[in-house]
């Protein structure tokens, strides 16, 4: 986590700060594997030097961002769950409730999807 420890403090609401970090520590216990990154100022996570899931803030939502690719795989379920999103990422609004399940399995088929894959971004 000392890798977000600046991004995080600089979150000036307190209930956003931690429900922020609460996520990010959430995917470091469920994914040990995934090293956490800061970059583009955006904490993420990468596997192999390859980016699975970048998560950010916003105003008025934490927005997940995991490449177009598992955005279309996912749409249904991200629509179910009540989030907007675009082509590249889904939002989820300070006052919902995170969908963890969804979560998992988006990074999940990001890591096996990816398994093979030698650059950053998906081309």
């Amino acid at each position: 986590m000392d890798v977000y420890s600046e991004y995080l403090s600089a979150i000036d609401d307190p209930d956003q700060r931690n429900r922020t970090e609460e996520l990010l520590k959430w995917v470091i216990e469920k994914f040990p594997n995934l090293e956490p990154q800061f970059k583009w100022n955006t904490p993420m996570f990468t596997d192999h030097g390859t980016f699975i899931i970048g998560i950010s803030i916003a105003k008025q939502h934490l927005s997940i961002a995991p490449e177009e690719v598992a955005m279309l795989k996912f749409a249904d379920e991200i629509k179910k769950a009540g989030y907007t999103f675009t082509k590249g990422l889904f939002r989820i609004r300070w006052k919902d409730e995170v969908n963890y399940e969804l979560l998992e399995d988006i990074i999940a088929f990001n890591i096996q999807d990816k398994a093979e894959y030698t650059k950053f971004w998906r081309e």
